[in-house]
């Protein structure tokens, strides 16, 4: 069986409609994602998605949350092996940024180009604002005198850098080995600090 239509057997539904709605906006993007398609992906009726989630908003907002857990999760990865250092700290958080945006193009811009999520959930709020405060604190711990535009200056940098290599556009990053394109993104969050 093709894995567009691999049926869902006994087991976590929600999981398995979010994990063929993830199929579906890889394979179509935002603009054609269906609802019908992620119930056929799944191997369930087309009703399945709608019970669940309500409508395509619902599975896209939740598909946005779930984006914005592993985000964090990409982030705290990178985290984890920077040491104490504050600056090291904002500057991996920057690197699992990108990562994340490599690993999940179609996710990521679901969740930062898009306005089919309903940002007013309070699931998909309260962890996007987790994400936003993460950053607006690294900065901070690094510079203690920051201001909002110092964080708008760094999130600019990070997430324009995140977007551009995402969509292929950045070719001079995107043919780099990794650990040489770690040094220039990490180069390109510190100077954004200045």
């Amino acid at each position: 069986m093709t894995e567009a239509a691999k049926p869902y057997h006994h087991g976590d539904l929600r999981a398995a409609l979010l994990d063929a709605a993830e199929a579906e906006l890889g394979a179509r993007g935002v603009e054609a994602f269906s609802l019908r398609q992620v119930a056929r992906r799944a191997g369930v009726s087309s009703a399945a998605p709608a019970h669940h989630f309500g409508d395509v908003g619902g599975v896209l907002t939740a598909l946005a949350t779930e984006g914005f857990r592993r985000f964090l999760a990409a982030q705290t990865l990178r985290q984890q092996g920077a040491g104490e250092d504050a600056r090291a700290q904002l500057i991996a958080l920057g690197l699992g940024y990108v990562d994340f945006a490599l690993a999940n193009p179609a996710l990521f811009r679901l969740m930062f180009g898009s306005n089919r999520a309903a940002y007013h959930d309070p699931a998909l709020y309260a962890v996007s604002e987790e994400a936003f405060r993460r950053l607006a604190e690294g900065v901070q711990a690094v510079r203690p005198e920051a201001g909002m535009v110092d964080v708008a200056a760094v999130w600019s940098a990070t997430h324009g850098l995140a977007d551009l290599l995402a969509a292929g556009r950045l070719q001079m990053l995107g043919g780099m080995a990794r650990a040489e394109r770690d040094r220039a993104v990490a180069e390109i969050v510190g100077r954004s600090l200045r």
